[in-house]
């Protein structure tokens, strides 16, 4: 299938692993210039390396730490400068925050809100007026679950995401701008093999995910590959799940 986005831009977050790194190399194999965005800058250079290699175009790599106040803008500036514009916003960059004592110091819960909502919401305000003088834009944000075990502080703040997301795309489909998100279930990634043992893993496998595995980061990119085509014109507003079947509510 021909997606049509080989002449779009496209800025991928928390591209040095997993998820983000997936999703870098998908846009890339499709003919999307892209930027990556991560701490760690040796694996964002054995990325890009990766992506030439298999024949697409030499990312733009940017050294950011998304924490500090003026982050979004200066990573907006610099992917702006590298890229000429920016078609694709991918907010991948966060992470769980479990909070599993009742009481909670307010600097985590500040971490937590500022990295999972603040600085993905001040990157799409940064680049979404141009979006719109381009009349074109995609902006897929990588989000999480509603089903909390426990407190989660980027639960909290995916879910302001997702009503974010959901007003935004709002304002700006008449520009031809759409705004999504994805749920990613359990996708097998660094994060994920860092805090379930492979004995858990199994078990969930086999007692609460319908397909009986774990997803792999090339599956969700899939997705935001898509949505961030033409073909995916019509799909904005959305709250999208990768997860083989995990969630148990309908919508």
């Amino acid at each position: 299938m021909n997606l049509d986005i080989s002449d779009k831009t496209a800025l991928v977050t928390g591209a040095s692993v997993g998820l983000g790194r997936a999703i870098a190399k998908g846009l890339a194999a499709e003919g999307v210039h892209v930027a990556i965005a991560a701490r760690r800058v040796e694996n964002l250079e054995e990325l890009s390396a990766e992506i030439v290699a298999a024949g697409g175009k030499k990312p733009v790599v940017i050294a950011c730490d998304l924490y500090p106040e003026d982050a979004s803008a200066r990573l907006a500036a610099a992917a702006l400068e590298g890229l000429g514009r920016v078609d694709i916003l991918v907010n991948n960059a966060g992470g769980s925050r479990a909070f599993k004592q009742l009481h909670v110091s307010e600097d985590a819960w500040q971490e937590a809100i500022t990295l999972n909502f603040h600085r993905p919401r001040q990157l799409a305000d940064a680049l979404i007026d141009q979006m719109i003088d381009h009349k074109w834009g995609r902006i897929v944000n990588i989000t999480g679950k509603s089903e909390p075990q426990h407190i989660n502080g980027a639960v909290c703040a995916k879910a302001g995401m997702h009503s974010w997301a959901k007003g935004l795309s709002r304002m700006v489909g008449k520009h031809g701008v759409t705004v999504n998100c994805i749920a990613p279930g359990r996708i097998n990634s660094e994060q994920i093999l860092r805090n379930y043992t492979p004995e858990f893993r199994a078990w969930q496998s086999d007692n609460e995910i319908p397909v009986g595995r774990y997803g792999e980061p090339a599956e969700l990119a899939n997705l935001v590959t898509f949505l961030a085509s033409p073909l995916a014109a019509y799909i904005t507003g959305t709250v999208i799940p990768v997860d083989g079947g995990l969630r148990r509510y309908q919508f």
